[in-house]
């Protein structure tokens, strides 16, 4: 793994566990709910895919932001 990221560029202390941790938050970012998540991770139990694997990205909080904006305008 040390090569390929040397070769790509990538942060070297990245690891086979760091990448499924990201993995899984894109996933939750693209809108994949958390039933089919759990389902690509092999997880039975829902804390550990929320508690563990997901994690609020940037685009994430901004979705966030812009959704409460629309709410707060739909008020006027």
């Amino acid at each position: 793994m040390a090569r390929l990221l040397a070769i790509a560029k990538l942060n070297p202390d990245l690891t086979p566990h760091s990448l499924r941790h990201t993995h899984t938050s894109l996933l939750a970012e693209a809108g994949v709910v958390l039933e089919q998540i759990m389902d690509r991770l092999s997880h039975s139990d829902h804390l550990i895919t929320k508690n563990v694997y997901l994690y609020v990205t940037k685009e994430m909080k901004k979705e966030a932001s812009q959704k409460f904006s629309e709410l707060m305008r739909s008020f006027h």
